[in-house]
């Protein structure tokens, strides 16, 4: 590996190797006090391809960070669209719902109170319409099954018949975004 130099190598009284790689890049490896740094570095060059793989997928991820401008934009167009989208499979399901709340957030897609009061992030402007509806679907089938049960389940597939092709697209491609 041609980054050897950019290494930070931890030794300490541990017994196993490990390979980290930091949100700024960084590839840190933690060894054992006894173990000599060229074995070090070459166990270090047997797991290049893990390092790279974790690598991009790190600069994918700042590549797809988003400035608070566009943070705005996608408030006011989620504002416009989600709405709609949750009055439409409000009345599919026969279900009421509270206030709708727009954000950024990093982690979630959206949630549902107890209270019906519904959030959705932003960014699900920026994912495809089936994906968009999927939520609006899932916190909406919150309002009838407050968990993750068959029962949960069935309901959204009676709206969504396909909505694992919705999940598959938020595990990879989402993911990317959140």
């Amino acid at each position: 590996m041609k980054q050897l130099e950019q290494i930070e190598i931890i030794q300490s009284n541990r017994k196993t190797m490990a390979i980290q790689v930091k949100k700024t890049g960084q590839v840190v490896v933690r060894a054992p006090y006894w173990m000599k740094k060229a074995d070090i570095y070459r166990l270090v060059e047997q797991r290049e391809a893990w390092i790279k793989k974790h690598l991009k997928q790190l600069e994918e991820e700042q590549n797809n960070q988003i400035g608070e401008e566009e943070i705005k934009e996608l408030v006011q167009k989620a504002k416009i669209q989600l709405p709609q989208k949750v009055s439409f499979y409000a009345k599919k399901l026969g279900v009421t719902y509270g206030r709708i709340t727009i954000r950024h957030q990093k982690t979630r897609w959206g949630s549902c109170s107890s209270k019906g009061n519904l959030n959705f992030n932003c960014l699900l402007m920026k994912a495809p319409e089936e994906v968009q509806d999927y939520i609006v679907v899932h916190e909406l089938c919150h309002r009838k099954q407050m968990n993750h049960s068959k029962k949960f389940w069935d309901e959204v597939e009676k709206i969504l018949p396909e909505y694992k092709k919705q999940e598959k697209w938020l595990k990879t491609i989402g993911r990317t975004l959140i």
